[in-house]
């Protein structure tokens, strides 16, 4: 997506940047400050309010295609302006593409994206691997690998949501208890996420201690209780399929935030913070139980980090609450990559646009569905 040129137009009240006057051009450097600090303060507001989190988890629901740091930054950028929720997110000439152009006055929404540059990786005469620019000349005795695309530095990226759009109508779907489908499919699209990480699944009578749902690595096993309702049983699923992408034996972090064998720390956190995105992402909402508490846990973690690198400064709760809410973004989309919740997961990237209307659908324009084409995809921290 190519970004729209900075201008100094803007809507009365609103922000060029994330905290920033509207009339102020920032520099790249500037500006890639501006958001980290404007991230560190959404982070900072998420740890310490189960409520905040919930927000920050529910957005992720809606723009799950998106990164949880730049979900968090276009979120905040929204409140600002005293804007709703973002729902479809896209560069001034995506938008365009797709037969929209941004409302004059408008001001950009700012997300952090890759600067990529094309590499060629090559095997030097001494068995060493080494990366050059794909213009340059390799050395006579190197043997090429092929070129590979490489993050080289981030950039801030300029997107606008939908609603500061006007042009082709769009079938923009939003989230509601209306929006529920099918459990049942649900249920098989979950199990076959599982099946695609080498997990069966088993509904059965057993109870591993008081859990609803346990998840044995060594047998390649989820169970999740037979005594559930339909709707149970599938928030259990999708809660230890959170285990089995983020929790396995061999992932340092997740032990660090807690074992998923004795469910407790981070990683029950993080399990259950995937469950209900998910399930938010179909449709289903929870409630503010699934809102888990994070303030404790990432002190914990912080004690835990200074007993193992003693002499080093401990991790910070706000590095805790990005690198929770990144992991499970990142979960969080290879599970709905799977279950292909309804929606554009804030991003274009279905070849066709469902043509299915559905009670729950909004539209941004004159109403009628429109058809979509791909568009890259952002990726940032």
């Amino acid at each position: 997506m190519a970004a729209a040129p900075e201008s100094n137009t803007h809507r009365p009240g609103g922000t060029n940047d994330v905290g920033t006057s509207p009339s102020v051009r920032l520099s790249p450097e500037e500006r890639i400050a501006s958001l980290t600090e404007g991230l560190h303060t959404a982070l900072e507001q998420a740890i310490e309010s189960p409520a905040r989190w919930q927000v920050l988890l529910d957005a992720s629901a809606t723009l799950w295609r998106y990164s949880g740091g730049n979900v968090a930054l276009v979120m905040m950028q929204m409140a600002q302006r005293g804007a709703e929720e973002p729902t479809l997110v896209a560069g001034y000439k995506e938008w365009a593409r797709h037969g929209r152009t941004v409302l004059r006055g408008e001001h950009a929404l700012w997300v952090i994206a890759p600067r990529i540059a094309s590499m060629q990786e090559l095997k030097m005469a001494d068995g060493q691997r080494k990366l050059l620019p794909a213009a340059q000349t390799a050395p006579i005795d190197a043997v090429s690998l092929g070129n590979k695309s490489v993050v080289t530095g981030w950039r801030g990226q300029a997107v606008f949501d939908v609603t500061q759009t006007e042009g082709t109508p769009i079938l923009v779907p939003r989230g509601g208890a209306e929006s529920g489908e099918n459990l049942d499919d649900l249920w098989r699209s979950l199990c076959e996420v599982a099946k695609e990480h080498s997990f069966r699944v088993e509904v059965t009578g057993y109870q591993y201690g008081y859990t609803s749902g346990y998840t044995d690595f060594d047998a390649r096993r989820i169970q999740v209780g037979l005594w559930m309702s339909t709707e149970e049983r599938v928030a259990v699923l999708a809660h230890e399929l959170g285990h089995v992408l983020l929790h396995g034996p061999d992932d340092s972090v997740g032990r660090l935030y807690g074992s998923s064998a004795n469910h407790r720390g981070l990683a029950e956190v993080e399990a259950e913070s995937v469950a209900y995105t998910v399930l938010r992402a179909h449709g289903i909402d929870r409630g503010p139980q699934s809102a888990t508490y994070l303030a404790g846990w990432a002190d914990a973690v912080i004690r835990t980090e200074k007993e193992l690198h003693e002499g080093h400064a401990p991790t910070s709760r706000v590095d805790i609450a990005k690198s929770v809410l990144g992991r499970v973004t990142a979960a969080t989309k290879g599970i709905l990559a799977v279950s292909d919740p309804p929606g554009y997961g804030g991003k274009f990237a279905a070849v066709n646009a469902s043509r299915d209307l559905k009670a729950s659908s909004t539209y941004a324009g004159v109403p009628g569905p429109s058809s979509s084409l791909n568009g890259p995809e952002f990726k940032g921290p």
